[in-house]
């Protein structure tokens, strides 16, 4: 499952955002597994997610997105994405 939402400052604070590692990808389209949980937080670009079996999930600037251990997708960037984010609980 995916989930996306557009957090207030207050939970980006409380999340410890800004101190997570930051991600960048060019324009592109591959396959991706989960194998623990990840959250991320957009900084730049624009993605759809497809999951295994699922419909299409949309997101970008400014989007907070989890993604649950276990998921199958692909992965394809529209405009390059740069991201804060962390696995795990």
């Amino acid at each position: 499952m995916i989930h996306v939402e557009k957090p207030t400052v207050e939970k980006l604070d409380g999340l410890k955002v800004s101190s997570w590692n930051i991600w960048e990808k060019e324009i592109s389209e591959f396959p991706w597994f989960y194998d623990e949980k990840e959250i991320c937080y957009i900084l730049e670009g624009e993605v759809i997610v497809t999951p295994e079996g699922g419909q299409p999930v949309r997101f970008g600037k400014g989007d907070l997105v989890t993604f649950d251990q276990g998921l199958h997708c692909n992965w394809n960037i529209l405009s390059p994405i740069r991201k804060h984010y962390k696995f795990g609980d």
